[in-house]
C-alpha cells in the first residue's frame, strides 16, 4: 500500500535530533513558556519574515486569539463581520463565530481553490472589519489584490497559514503578508509537531502584547489578570521538536515540489483535473488535489490498486450541522469542489517508484 502520508517515516529521519531535543527539555526542568518556546518563536518569526511570533496550543487557537485580541483592542466588536472563503476547513470559520463575530462566506476561484478576490467587495458592509484569507492546500492567495481591497475599506487582513508554511509571494513568506497570521503545527502539516501546536505571527506590537496575555489566562504577570483569557500555550517539548523540524522544512518543501512536478508532468488522464499554479515558489504542496466527476469510483479504484487517498473536504461549511443557519444557502463553486476534490499521496519521503506507480494507475483510470 502506498500511504497517503507516512508520518513515522518522515519523523524517523530526525529521530536522533528529536530525542536529543526531548532530553534537553526533560533535563531543563522547565516545561511551559521557557527557553525552547522563546527560541522557536524567534526562529520562526525570522523564517516567516515577521517581526514577532507567539506559540500557542494549536492552529484554531491561533486564529481565535488574533480575533479576540482585536476585540480587546477595540478594533472589532461582537456582531462585526469577517470575510472568509466558503470552501475552507471549518476551523477558519469556527475562529470567527467563537468570538461572537459573523463569518461572511465568499466563493473561491475555481482554478486555484483560494478566495476569489473579485467577489470580496460585493460582500463588504459597514460591519465588515477583516478578511480572513486561507492559503488552501499550500498555495498563496493573490495578496496584492486582497491587501488593496483591505486598504480601501480599512480592513484587517488575517492569513490562515495552516497549510502553507514556507510559501513565497513576491519574495516574502506567508505569515508576513497581512496584519497577522495563524499557523497550525498539527503532525500532518508540512511543519508538523509531534502533537498539537500552533503560532501567531505579526509585526503589530500591540497585538503581540494582547495575545501574549490572552494565551496565558489573560495575564502578563502571574496572578494579575488583565483579560478574561484562556490557557493556550505552546509547550516546551513541542517547541523543541519544532525547532528540529524547522531546520529541515525547506528541504522537505523542495522534495514535495519534486513529487508535484512529476505528477503535473506525468498525469495525462483527461478524466482528471490537475492543480493550476502560476508560480511554483508560491505553492508548498501540503496537498496535491485532483478533481474527478467520478470521485467515489476513483477512490475505490485507487484502493484496489494499493493507493490511499483522502478527501479534503467532503462537506462544505455551509452544509455542516454546526451552521444550520446557512443550510438554505447556495455556494455552487464550493459545492462543486467538495463533490470532486481528491488528495493523492504526497510527502517528502515518497520513493520515485511510488510516484511513478501513482501516475501509472491514475493514467489507466477509465
Amino acid at each position: 500500500m502506498i500511504p497517503f502520508l507516512d508520518l513515522k517515516k518522515i519523523n524517523s529521519q530526525y529521530q536522533e535530533e528529536l530525542k536529543a531535543a526531548c532530553a534537553r527539555v526533560i533535563d531543563s526542568g522547565w516545561y511551559i513558556l521557557g527557553s525552547e518556546v522563546k527560541a522557536f518563536e524567534k526562529e520562526f518569526a525570522n523564517y516567516c519574515h515577521s517581526e514577532h511570533c507567539l506559540g500557542v496550543a494549536n492552529g484554531l487557537d491561533a486564529l481565535i486569539l488574533i480575533l479576540r485580541a482585536y476585540i480587546e483592542m477595540g478594533v472589532m466588536k461582537k456582531g462585526d463581520e469577517v470575510i472568509v472563503p466558503s470552501n475552507t476547513y471549518i476551523a477558519s470559520i469556527l475562529a470567527i463565530s467563537e468570538n461572537g463575530l459573523v463569518p461572511v462566506l465568499v466563493e473561491p476561484n475555481q482554478d486555484t481553490y483560494n478566495l476569489d478576490y473579485a467577489l470580496i467587495e460585493e460582500k463588504i458592509t459597514n460591519k465588515t472589519k477583516a478578511i480572513l484569507t486561507v492559503h488552501l492546500y499550500g498555495q498563496v492567495n493573490d495578496m496584492d489584490e486582497i491587501n488593496a481591497i483591505a486598504k480601501r475599506y480599512n480592513l484587517k487582513v488575517i492569513e490562515d497559514c495552516a497549510q502553507a508554511h514556507g510559501a513565497l509571494y513576491k519574495g516574502r513568506k506567508v505569515g508576513s503578508l497581512g496584519d497577522a497570521a495563524g499557523f497550525s503545527f498539527y503532525p500532518g502539516k508540512n511543519l508538523g509537531a509531534l502533537g498539537d501546536a500552533g503560532a501567531v505571527t505579526t509585526s503589530d506590537m500591540e497585538l503581540v502584547n494582547t495575545i501574549s496575555a490572552l494565551r496565558n489566562y489573560g495575564s502578563h504577570e502571574k496572578y494579575k489578570n488583565v483579560y478574561k483569557g484562556i490557557n493556550s500555550r505552546l509547550d516546551e517539548m513541542q517547541a523543541a521538536m519544532l525547532r528540529v523540524k524547522l531546520k529541515h522544512l525547506d528541504s522537505e518543501i523542495a522534495l514535495r515540489r519534486g513529487v508535484s512536478s512529476a505528477y503535473l508532468k506525468g498525469i495525462k488522464n483527461p478524466l482528471l483535473d490537475l492543480p493550476k499554479i502560476n508560480d511554483m515558489q508560491a505553492h508548498v504542496w501540503h496537498l496535491f488535489v485532483i478533481r474527478s466527476t467520478q470521485r467515489e469510483r476513483l477512490v475505490d479504484y485507487l484502493l484496489e490498486n494499493g493507493i490511499q487517498s483522502l478527501i479534503h473536504y467532503p462537506i462544505p461549511p455551509h452544509n455542516q450541522a454546526a451552521y444550520k443557519e446557512w443550510q438554505k444557502s447556495v455556494f455552487p463553486v464550493s459545492e462543486l469542489l467538495h463533490e470532486e476534490v481528491l488528495s493523492i499521496p504526497l510527502s517528502p519521503v515518497m520513493l520515485t517508484k511510488e510516484v511513478g506507480r501513482v501516475i501509472a494507475v491514475l493514467n489507466d483510470f477509465q
